[in-house]
């Protein structure tokens, strides 16, 4: 047993696991926006409704933030994109609040944005950035100007500019901390290392992942009002009340998780728990073990230990990744679920192992076409493709490692996997963008 990696694999769960309120993609630039805001209005001397006349914003996005902020419902707003997203940021943003920037927006606010809207002073465009994940967000009052930069993580700033003139770039990564990045938990560490630390950890150092259940339940509990998006989860139920779909395992698992999605896609003011950056990855790593754990009648730490071992391995798998991607990021945060799941049905590491290469032989490929409503529809097929990995695993039946893109080892088939999402669909996103905006 390799407790070494226990510390690291500790820190990076409460650092990829936190609350997001909103898709991050979006919020990432109302962030943005916030940050500006505040060193402008310490630039310029006008009280805020008169520099909110003169205010201009210019935003700019990698391709992939872009497909991300395009079509999603930017919460309190009842709008979708990231011109509102910019404008709400920028007007009523919590700079200090992380993911959660957009927690204390009011109606007011709202409609004094949807002014800067209706009078074209918000513009976005496409940046020609190395980044994957890249918003810069230049504010404009009279001469004065702030640009904030984030880069490479969804709240990580590398860059402020006044009037043009840097005043605060980020530390460059010196040979030592870049020494110690390369020495992450993951970089030696295996599935079975995930495992063995999620099942006999103490229970105190991990008891902190149970507030994944308890905002992912209740963002699922708001979806299933019938009142967001596409309203998958609550299609489950009402076709369940009609008496065409029965009140079973797998349907509870589409419901409920599908349900938390619709609501965090069209802009519900509850927050998700995130996983590696998305509330969809947080949402589809949570939900479908919550709902196993709660049909056995499962204790409080098992359902703790089956929360952690789901989202610790999925963040193990989308480390392998880039951080956004053509590849639906659902899919390898239901990796983390199906072990989770798997593991709750009486599952050992050999089962989760199959499990894990019965889902990629199922459901790799499916694209990311960007954040929007019917995401929850993909969240929805992979908690479905989830439980029948994990059922046909606990059975001994396993897709081997003569078919497709399988290993005979989970590890391996989990690279196999990321070089996929790494290589050639990478052409697919460009594609897909392509698509996208000559809509």
């Amino acid at each position: 047993m390799n407790k070494q990696f226990w510390n690291g694999f500790t820190n990076i769960v409460k650092k990829e696991v936190v609350p997001a309120l909103g898709c991050t993609e979006p919020v990432s630039v109302a962030l943005g926006a916030a940050i500006a805001m505040r060193r402008l209005a310490d630039l310029d001397p006008l009280q805020d409704e008169a520099r909110n006349e003169q205010l201009r914003i210019e935003v700019l996005v990698s391709p992939n933030l872009m497909k991300n902020g395009m079509g999603v419902g930017v919460p309190g707003t009842g709008m979708v994109g990231l011109p509102i997203a910019a404008a709400v940021g920028a007007l009523a943003g919590d700079p200090d609040a992380g993911l959660e920037v957009l927690k204390s927006i009011t109606l007011d606010d709202v409609a004094k944005a949807k002014v800067l809207l209706d009078e074209q002073r918000v513009s976005v465009g496409v940046a020609a950035v190395a980044h994957i994940l890249y918003a810069q967000v230049t504010l404009f009052v009279n001469e004065q100007s702030v640009s904030v930069t984030i880069a490479d993580a969804h709240t990580q700033v590398i860059e402020i500019r006044q009037n043009n003139s840097i005043i605060y770039t980020a530390e460059p990564v010196q040979a030592s901390d870049k020494s110690q990045q390369d020495a992450s938990p993951f970089a030696d560490a295996t599935a079975l290392d995930v495992y063995e630390f999620a099942t006999t950890a103490p229970l105190e150092d991990i008891a902190f992942i149970e507030q994944a259940y308890q905002l992912n339940d209740a963002l699922s509990l708001e979806g299933l009002t019938g009142k967001y998006g596409l309203q998958i989860g609550a299609t489950f139920q009402r076709n369940i009340d009609r008496g065409l779909l029965s009140k079973d395992l797998l349907t509870d698992i589409m419901r409920r998780t599908a349900a938390a999605s619709d609501a965090r896609m069209d802009g519900a003011m509850k927050p998700a728990m995130s996983n590696s950056g998305s509330g969809n990855q947080g949402i589809a790593a949570t939900m479908p073990v919550v709902v196993v754990a709660e049909h056995l009648k499962a204790d409080r730490e098992t359902m703790i230990r089956a929360l952690m071992l789901s989202h610790l391995m999925a963040i193990y798998i989308k480390s392998h990744q880039n951080k956004l991607s053509a590849l639906c990021g659902a899919t390898t945060a239901s990796m983390g679920a199906v072990a989770g799941m798997t593991w709750l049905l009486g599952g050992q590491f050999a089962h989760i192992s199959a499990a894990i290469c019965n889902m990629i032989g199922d459901i790799t490929g499916i694209i990311c076409d960007g954040a929007k409503t019917s995401c929850a529809m993909k969240v929805s097929s992979s908690a479905s493709a989830a439980i029948k990995a994990a059922m046909m695993a606990l059975d001994g039946i396993r897709v081997t490692g003569e078919e497709g893109i399988v290993d005979n080892d989970v590890d391996a088939t989990i690279r196999n996997l990321s070089a996929l999402a790494n290589g050639a669909m990478t052409q697919t996103d460009v594609q897909i963008l392509e698509i996208m905006v000559q809509k």
